[in-house]
C-alpha cells in the first residue's frame, strides 16, 4: 500500500513540475522526509498525507485504490485491507462510491489487547457495531464495554478512544461522518 502511495506522490509532484524543495515549502514537511516517503522508506501519518494532498491539489482519495463499485455494490473480492501509521489496526473500506456520499463505512480489526490509534476528537459522529470480540470505548473519561452484537453511537467531537481488552482480535463495523477517504 505504501509503495503505491509513494509512487503516486512522486508522479504527481513531477507532473506538476515541483521539486522536493517546492513540496516541502508547501507542506511544511522536510525535504529528507518527503524523499524517504517517495522512495518507500518512511511511512506516512494521515495528517502528513493530507498536507501533501492539499499541496498537490488532490483529495486523499487520489492516493488510495478504491474498490470497483458496480451499482453501489462493493464485493468481498474487491475489498483490500490496509494500515494507517499510528494504529496497529487493520482497515477494510466497504463504502460504495458516488457523488454526495456522506458516510464512511469500514471493517476494523483491532489486535488482541491493543489500543486503536490514539485518543482523539473530530467533527462528525461515529457508529460502531462489534462483529467479533469486544471493545472498550472511552467517551470523555467514561468506559463503555461493547460486546459482540452490541453497538454504540456518539458525536466524535467528544474525546474518545477504543481498546480491545481481549486476548483475541476484535472485529467491528465502523460508520463515520464526515468522509475519511
Amino acid at each position: 500500500m505504501i509503495t503505491e502511495i509513494s509512487g503516486k506522490i512522486r508522479d504527481l509532484r513531477k507532473e506538476q513540475d515541483l521539486t522536493l524543495k517546492d513540496l516541502s515549502e508547501k507542506t511544511g514537511l522536510s525535504v529528507s522526509f518527503l524523499s524517504q516517503v517517495e522512495n518507500g522508506y518512511s511511512s506516512l501519518a494521515i495528517t502528513s498525507l493530507k498536507k501533501i494532498a492539499e499541496a498537490l491539489n488532490v483529495t486523499m482519495n487520489y492516493f488510495f485504490k478504491t474498490p470497483e463499485v458496480h451499482n453501489f455494490l462493493v464485493k468481498t473480492e474487491e475489498e483490500k485491507a490496509f494500515k494507517i501509521e499510528g494504529s496497529n489496526s487493520e482497515f477494510i473500506r466497504i463504502s460504495g462510491d458516488f457523488t454526495g456520499r456522506k458516510i464512511e463505512s469500514l471493517i476494523i480489526i483491532i489486535p488482541p489487547e491493543q489500543m486503536h490509534g490514539n485518543k482523539s476528537n473530530h467533527p462528525g459522529e461515529e457508529f460502531v457495531y462489534v462483529l467479533e470480540g469486544a471493545l472498550i470505548v472511552n467517551l470523555a473519561g467514561i468506559d463503555y464495554l461493547v460486546k459482540a452484537g452490541n453497538s454504540i453511537q456518539y458525536p466524535s467531537t467528544t474525546d474518545h478512544s477504543w481498546i480491545n481488552p481481549l486476548n483475541q482480535i476484535t472485529k467491528l463495523l465502523s460508520i463515520t461522518t464526515p468522509l475519511i477517504f
